[in-house]
């Protein structure tokens, strides 16, 4: 059984192409390691010959493979008209079985040897599949495609993909990680664009509760579906939290919250050698999220703060979440510490300055620092399930 998958964004590459093209073969073994397939990336696409019995796996990995633009199962069928013709007649037939009633075929021939063009090829073959359906070349019910390359496979319209980068060609990030809808959307495209990402998750128990913890491991699985492998540290929060409950102004408390998450994540972030730190924040979404909070916010990070989500309204934010299966986790009734610690009416145009004088009023830091010292790692891999790491392995894991 042979599956044939389309690569998009990293044709526009230049000299570089062939690093590109190598990451996505390697990423690709790693989904089906353990399986007895074949990877190939020839003339822009990518190959997988397997066995029958391993084809849900081979399907759930071009589900989620970063770097493709469509995938489909294909008929392999010798290079001559009447095996084309036989294969594209046997292929109508069975969407005819699914209510198909007019198709049309698009032909390439990458092979120039081959003594019909596409134009030919694409009339030859459609005079069989003519006497159980219509040709309609410009809103077809299905469409199929003919490509003769060293071998001539024959397939109808591709599944879609997720395009974007293969993950690990742009370096990594750590993601601050919410049991909410926003931050695993946030990870989701940045991991389309190539980067790694590493997740941290700040748990107040008892009041945020074991549910919600798991809320977010659930998430960050889902997310390794995506990148391979995850780490998500959790960071317990307590005592941090309580101490800006009782010394920092109510309106500020939020803010104060976030910029101690900050702290953390410049240590963690160079812990775990990312590059940059991501966040699901959007433009005027909270209170916190005002121009002026966010640039509270971004005085404390050591590195390039990443919001990918800036200019996304909640609907849109919604709608990814659906398409990487985190809607029903994320909306699951378990409250991280945020929320429930929010002041009635939060500061919306912090400065700098300001936060700068409340935070040393705090004398937080070494509350900070034991929090980041007690942290659980849990590393989470696509297919497997999560493991807690110490903090020495998995800072050797993380040379993958």
């Amino acid at each position: 059984m042979t599956y044939l998958a389309k690569i998009g964004e990293l044709t526009l590459k230049g000299s570089n192409l062939k690093e590109f093209e190598n990451l996505l073969v390697q990423n690709t073994k790693k989904y089906l390691s353990g399986l007895n397939v074949k990877v190939e990336l020839r003339a822009g696409r990518l190959y997988i010959d397997c066995d029958e019995n391993d084809s849900q796996r081979v399907e759930f990995c071009l589900n989620h493979l970063l770097g493709i633009t469509g995938w489909a199962k294909t008929t392999v069928c010798e290079k001559s008209l009447e095996g084309i013709s036989k294969a594209v007649f046997s292929l109508a037939q069975q969407e005819v079985q699914r209510g198909c009633k007019t198709f049309k075929i698009d032909a390439r021939r990458a092979d120039k040897s081959f003594p019909l063009n596409s134009y030919q090829i694409c009339c030859e073959a459609a005079g069989d599949v003519e006497s159980i359906m219509k040709v309609d070349v410009h809103n077809p019910d299905t469409t199929i495609f003919v490509e003769v390359r060293e071998k001539v496979f024959v397939y109808v319209d591709s599944n879609t993909g997720c395009r974007g980068l293969p993950v690990g060609s742009s370096g990594k990030g750590l993601l601050l990680l919410s049991g909410g809808l926003d931050s695993p959307v946030a990870g989701y495209r940045m991991l389309r664009r190539g980067m790694k990402i590493e997740c941290c998750y700040f748990h107040s128990y008892p009041y945020t509760s074991e549910e919600a913890k798991q809320k977010v491991v659930t998430l960050a699985q889902k997310l390794s579906n995506y990148g391979i492998t995850t780490y998500l540290n959790v960071i317990p929060f307590t005592d941090v939290q309580m101490k800006i409950k009782e010394k920092a102004p109510e309106a500020w408390s939020t803010l104060m919250l976030r910029v101690c998450m900050m702290k953390v994540a410049n240590r963690l972030a160079k812990r775990c050698k990312a590059k940059c730190i991501i966040t699901g924040e959007s433009v005027g979404q909270v209170a916190s999220q005002t121009i002026e909070n966010m640039t509270v916010t971004e005085h404390f990070a050591e590195l390039p703060l990443l919001r990918p989500l800036c200019g996304m309204d909640k609907e849109e934010i919604i709608k990814d979440s659906y398409f990487i299966d985190t809607y029903a986790t994320s909306i699951l009734p378990y409250e991280d510490c945020c929320v429930l610690f929010s002041p009635r009416h939060p500061v919306l145009r912090g400065t700098p300055q300001m936060a700068q004088e409340i935070y040393d009023s705090l004398e937080i830091d070494d509350l900070i620092e034991e929090s980041y010292k007690k942290r659980e790692i849990i590393k989470l891999t696509v297919n497997q399930e999560p493991q807690v790491k110490a903090d020495e392995g998995c800072v050797e894991d993380r040379r993958e």
